[in-house]
């Protein structure tokens, strides 16, 4: 069967639980983000949404996979390194589109997966969570040179919001970008094949959704003593949410230590463009 130079297949990698937690809680989904994306900058694409997490949902056929261009992994919630069967299937899956010879992208769980499929190995950050805003992420020799990290600034800000990272990588894996907290920011990983690039920050994210993620991890983020109360998690998401509808307020911009890496989207969604120029 031909390959359809239209289709891309998104993967959701929450639970079911998890996904009605976010419509609970006023959280965006983040398939809903790349749909997004891919609408304004390949609005003739053809996309099918899989929500591989869950163990009574189907995962793509074979059939499916010998007509598919790329795939985009989104975050999750769950261990990577707890080999639980809603995990163990993703990475199942993972290996397969490296045998079909399919090119992935993702982001946050993204390159946890992209890393353990090929043999890598993922742990608990001793530095605790990265939240929010990273800051100072840094482009490697590799990523200077990469497809993924084509013309984006050699030391940039990015979303994130995680406790895990890759600790060892595979076989045929550079890394692309690291930062003083996440050692391993951005990956690529080669098959014979296929290949599977991954950042451990999101670029499918803005200022509005990052604000509504965090208010949903209040408690988490109260607990772990990044906030004194929940009231000060709320001045700082309305801020947040502020600052995206004002991206020009250089006071917001200045108090909120937020730069125009993760504002404007030229910059901040620079990997997804790239992914699809490859692709």
């Amino acid at each position: 069967m031909g390959l359809d130079k239209n289709k891309i297949m998104i993967f959701n990698c929450y639970p079911e639980q998890s996904r009605k937690n976010f419509d609970a809680t006023n959280v965006g989904h983040p398939h809903d983000f790349i749909l997004d994306f891919l609408s304004r900058h390949t609005p003739e694409s053809k996309t099918k949404i899989y929500f591989i997490a869950d163990p009574d949902q189907p995962l793509p056929t074979d059939g499916e996979l010998a007509r598919c261009q790329g795939c985009i992994w989104t975050g999750s919630d769950l261990t990577i390194y707890q080999l639980e069967p809603r995990v163990q299937r993703q990475i199942e899956l993972a290996k397969k589109l490296f045998n079909f010879g399919i090119h992935s992208i993702g982001s946050c769980w993204g390159i946890q997966m992209a890393a353990t499929a090929a043999g890598g190995k993922v742990a608990k950050n001793p530095k605790g969570r990265e939240w929010g805003v990273a800051k100072g992420i840094t482009l490697t020799k590799a990523g200077k040179n990469s497809i993924l990290l084509k013309d984006k600034p050699e030391v940039f800000d990015g979303f994130e919001m995680h406790l895990d990272e890759v600790v060892d990588l595979p076989a045929n894996t550079k890394i692309l970008a690291c930062n003083k907290h996440t050692k391993v920011q951005a990956i690529e990983v080669y098959s014979d094949k296929g290949s599977f690039f991954g950042t451990q920050y999101h670029p499918e994210y803005n200022l509005f959704e990052m604000a509504r993620l965090i208010k949903a991890r209040a408690k988490a983020l109260v607990d772990e003593q990044f906030f004194q109360n929940f009231d000060q998690v709320t001045e700082y998401t309305q801020k947040l949410k502020k600052l995206h509808k004002e991206p020009e307020s250089l006071m917001l911009r200045k108090e909120l230590d937020i730069g125009v890496g993760v504002l404007d989207p030229k910059i901040k969604e620079q990997e997804l463009r790239n992914w699809l120029e490859f692709i």
